[in-house]
């Protein structure tokens, strides 16, 4: 007889319902930029310059735009422990409310202190949740989806910086503090929808077992398949996780150094390292000085809109990861990211020479500098956006995936600080400034070049493989040869040995309590991973 087929719709939707924390990422940190530009935010929080205008201190400027990545990087360094200790989604509904008490301070704020406690809270609540929900979303969906679903995550940061900037051109021109309020008090209605969406979605499998709920567990995978518990998939899913937790349980519990320094059979230190650099390498490509400075650096450059051309990139931004989000399964991670690399690389050093020799009166220099700007966002929306949380979430064992997740999203939002807090220093004329202006971008693009090295040396393949089969993979294949050794364990199915006489007692456990000994059978696969049929 043929076994019933497990449904994609409800391990879809906890994917994709859970990417709108990225929602809250992208949103947060993409009205900051327009909020600056504002004339009534300048009123009360710029200095009177000699010509009458209002402008931002460059002091002012760097606290206010990097003050939330602070935060960030503190509630991402937490979340492992939150996490681990919480589960995925209360650890969550924790961080929202940290968020909410940021927006409010934000919200109320008429001073620069305020205004800049609001945003280390808003800080801590993002960090967390920028950890946790692609962990969460590794964690339940089937690997033949997983890459679609985690990359959802950077969709939806796209999509909240393209509704920030909206949002922020629509206010600006308001003659009163309800300029920036609106903005800023709006995202009371993005955490209510995501801790609202949280309370119908199941806790992660892998999480359940890592902390002994089995039967919790064994629930989960069930509604994640919609299948009933004694189902022979959902017996095979449980079997395969609880020997892989198993086995690692068997290792040891990991310190933060054994994590970051003393290698082993699975090779943690390289895993770990490996994350970090790739959210470092992220967000030195120079995503960010686009959506913290864009509108004011297409000011300075003599655009006669800039807000306009800020909300266009956003525009680009959410249309080109798209098609990424569907490549990341199809064409796999290695080469592609390889190539996006080179990309940035190429558009950066164009716009960084086009921004230094064309003058502000040059029409056709300016639309040069905005097509490449614009072409690089694409190359960066498609592949390395949403790949680095693919990646990252994917590399890592199931026993320290809280803890080398919050390090590696940790190293973002460090990054993020530095970037943000010292691009007005780089690019802004005048005493103890560099001026450098459109010439930053050759520091982006020589971090691109970098970026296309580490992708070759240090950037696995792992399209196709279960989370436990990533493992096998990094501790008996090396990085350049990982291609080969997926295919052979794809080919032909292999599984941890270590693991199968744990496995073997796992179907046995779940055989003797429905009644389904005779389930293990010869398995067909059909084009998305999942079981097709079993012969009994």
């Amino acid at each position: 007889m043929d076994a019933q087929r497990p449904s994609k719709v409800m391990a879809f939707a906890c994917g994709m319902f859970s990417a709108f924390g990225g929602f809250l990422f992208g949103y947060d940190t993409g009205y900051i930029s327009g909020l600056k530009a504002m004339p009534y935010f300048l009123t009360q929080y710029g200095d009177l310059q000699p010509n009458g205008e209002y402008k931002l201190s460059t002091s002012t400027d760097s606290l206010i735009t990097s003050i939330l990545s602070a935060g960030t990087f503190f509630g991402a360094i937490c979340s492992g422990f939150v996490g681990n200790k919480l589960g995925r989604r209360v650890g969550i509904w924790c961080y929202l409310v940290l968020f909410c008490a940021g927006v409010a301070m934000q919200t109320a704020a008429t001073d620069v202190p305020l205004f800049t406690v609001g945003r280390v809270f808003a800080g801590l609540g993002v960090g967390g949740v920028s950890c946790l929900v692609p962990i969460y979303q590794s964690e339940c969906a089937p690997k033949a989806w997983r890459g679609f679903i985690v990359s959802a995550y950077q969709w939806f940061i796209t999509i909240g910086l393209l509704i920030a900037a909206i949002v922020v051109e629509r206010t600006k021109d308001r003659p009163d503090a309800s300029c920036w309020q609106i903005p800023i008090g709006i995202q009371f209605v993005w955490a209510a929808i995501l801790g609202g969406g949280l309370l119908f979605l199941p806790e992660s499998p892998r999480w359940l077992l890592v902390t002994g709920r089995d039967e919790r567990a064994r629930h989960s995978l069930a509604r994640l398949f919609r299948l009933p518990e004694n189902s022979p998939y959902v017996a095979e899913e449980y079997a395969n996780i609880a020997a892989n937790v198993h086995h690692e349980s068997t290792l040891g519990k990991v310190s933060y150094s054994r994590l970051l320094f003393k290698s082993d059979e699975q090779r943690l230190p390289l895993r770990v390292w490996t994350g970090c650099a790739l959210q470092a390498l992220q967000q030195l490509s120079g995503i960010n000085f686009i959506f913290y400075y864009g509108t004011t650096f297409f000011q300075n450059s003599g655009i006669s809109n800039p807000f306009l051309i800020t909300i266009a990139t956003n525009v680009v931004n959410v249309g080109a990861t798209v098609p990424g989000m569907f490549m990341v399964d199809k064409l796999g991670r290695r080469w592609t990211m390889i190539s996006g690399a080179i990309g940035m690389s190429v558009c950066q050093m164009i716009v960084a020479i086009t921004g230094t020799v064309i003058g502000d009166g040059d029409p056709a220099g300016q639309k040069v500098l905005v097509a490449f700007v614009c072409i690089y966002i694409a190359f960066f929306a498609a592949i390395w956006g949403p790949y680095a949380w693919v990646i990252t979430g994917e590399i890592v064992p199931n026993r320290v995936r809280g803890q080398a997740v919050s390090l590696t999203t940790g190293t973002q939002w460090l990054f993020n600080f530095a970037i943000g807090y010292s691009t007005p220093y780089l690019v802004d004329e005048g005493p103890g400034r560099a001026g450098l202006g459109a010439k930053v971008f050759f520091i982006w693009g020589g971090c691109c070049v970098i970026a296309t090295a580490f992708a070759f040396f240090f950037i696995p393949e792992t399209k196709g493989l279960s989370l436990e089969q990533v493992d096998l993979l990094y501790r008996n294949s090396s990085i350049i040869k990982s291609n080969s050794y997926r295919k052979r364990i794809m080919a032909e199915n292999l599984q941890d040995e270590t693991q199968e006489g744990y496995y073997a007692a796992a179907q046995d456990k779940n055989a003797g309590q429905f009644g389904h000994a005779e389930h293990a059978a010869k398995r067909d696969f059909d084009s998305d991973g999942l079981v097709e049929k079993r012969s009994v």
